[in-house]
């Protein structure tokens, strides 16, 4: 009597080649398989998927490779593949999109009742392996850590966007939120941020998105061991950019409990509680395990939309949990600068209805490259940064926003100030403090008060 394949390793098998559309060997397809199964049973699970049309194979002995069956025919309608050809932007496929990130597009950019209706797939989360990674690969790995290493050897972790701060809370808040339609320019965005002043002609929604992102950013930028790929950082995260802004108060920061959908895809996420906090407390231990920042950071955008825990702004969460990572490391922060709202978009929709990261990659890399080239320019224009106020950054914020707060008179100051460094500050400081404090209280004015949170 012959024996049974469980249906389960034959779509699991289904389900990895389709992450790796440029086709695996059977040794590499067994270094990423998580099944248990020897080679040999590997071999044959994969002959029994060629046989029955589940997947292509190609080539002889050591040099054969298995694909994933055209998961573009999907999009047939009596030609042999969609066209290439699509006006984006001004201008077709742009210089950074691979090939297949271009078959994507054309396939999520057709109109909704030519897209197959598709649900949650626990497996795509479960199948990640966070020691092996494979989101990207190697080489590119090494690319972004030349662009984004800012070597701060011996600096604490968070150096780098300190440097950069104010620059950061503008490009950061504007860009993430000009991925959600928001009209604010990056000149409004500044002077709502940098000076207190709301813009004319602007919607309390846009305003109230813009102010979010700043508190979100602040809380990222603070140094804390508190901040990381856990329940506190993702879920305030979500509480302080979904403030004011959801028809419930009570959702911010709270896992969904109900079904939502997706404007304009096919994509429906899962509606059950039990899954969706299951999934989110493994999505989080992922993310946490991955050992590469690159990965980390790339992992956390593509997984945190699909899984949907939050019954909105799911997205901005990703965007500014992104730099979680490159944060801890002290490498260059990512502020989606020069990104096309489409293309982002585009991107998310093939992680949605397809589960293909090409494009979102794609995306990714050229959104860190531009990041890059924006932040070195700038820290080259600042010069070396003071030591000193580096290292006390948090004290003299905290304590300039306690004096403008509670002090009424100058001759308080002293004993303020006193009090202040005696309790946090060492003694040999004390007087650097003092007059860093001094300095910044004298130079204080409505352009400036957002760096102390006033």
């Amino acid at each position: 009597m012959p024996l049974t394949i469980p249906n389960s390793d034959l779509l699991a098998l289904t389900r990895l080649l389709n992450q790796h559309p440029r086709g695996l060997t059977l040794s590499e397809i067994d270094a990423l398989q998580t099944l248990g199964l020897t080679k040999r049973t590997l071999q044959r699970r994969l002959a029994t998927l060629v046989d029955s049309g589940g997947i292509r194979g190609e080539g002889d002995k050591k040099g054969r490779k298995y694909y994933p069956i055209d998961s573009w025919s999907e999009a047939k309608t009596g030609e042999n593949e969609p066209p290439i050809v699509r006006e984006h932007a001004g201008t077709p496929n742009p210089s950074y999109l691979s090939h297949e990130s271009v078959r994507i597009r054309n396939l999520i950019t057709r109109p909704l009742n030519q897209r197959k209706p598709v649900t949650f797939d626990r497996l795509f989360l479960d199948d990640y392996d966070p020691i092996r990674g494979g989101l990207l690969n190697e080489a590119t790995k090494e690319h972004l850590r030349r662009l984004g290493d800012q070597s701060n050897q011996g600096l604490p972790a968070g150096t780098f966007v300190k440097q950069i701060y104010d620059r950061l809370l503008i490009d950061l808040s504007w860009n993430s939120s000009r991925l959600e339609g928001n009209t604010y320019s990056l000149l409004d965005t500044e002077t709502l941020l940098l000076r207190g002043e709301e813009v004319t002609g602007k919607s309390a929604l846009e305003t109230q998105m813009i102010l979010n992102h700043k508190g979100a950013i602040e809380l990222l930028a603070e140094p804390s061991d508190a901040i990381g790929f856990n329940n506190y950082t993702l879920r305030n995260l979500h509480a302080i950019l979904s403030d004011n802004l959801l028809p419930d108060a009570a959702d911010g920061g709270k896992l969904r409990t109900k079904a939502v959908g997706i404007s304009q895809s096919t994509y429906l996420p899962t509606a059950i509680p039990q899954v969706i906090d299951e999934c989110f407390q493994i999505m989080l231990q992922k993310a946490e395990a991955i050992k590469n920042p690159f990965e980390a950071s790339f992992f956390i955008m593509v997984y945190l939309p699909y899984l949907q825990p939050f019954v909105d702004v799911n997205k901005r969460v990703s965007r500014l949990a992104a730099n979680i990572s490159l944060i801890k490391h002290d490498y260059c922060p990512l502020s989606f600068v020069d990104i096309d709202k489409e293309d982002y978009l585009y991107g998310i929709l093939g992680v949605y209805e397809l589960r293909r990261i090409d494009y979102l990659r794609d995306v990714f890399v050229w959104a860190y490259e531009r990041s890059c080239a924006r932040y070195s320019v700038i820290r080259e224009s600042l010069g070396e940064p003071d030591q000193f106020r580096l290292k006390y950054r948090s004290d003299i914020k905290q304590l300039v926003l306690q004096i403008v707060r509670t002090v009424d008179n100058s001759e308080q100051l002293p004993s303020e100030i006193g009090n202040y460094a005696t309790a946090h500050i060492p003694k040999v400081d004390h007087i650097a403090f003092e007059q860093a404090i001094y300095a910044d209280l004298k130079s204080l004015h409505s352009g400036n008060i957002a760096r102390f949170g006033v």
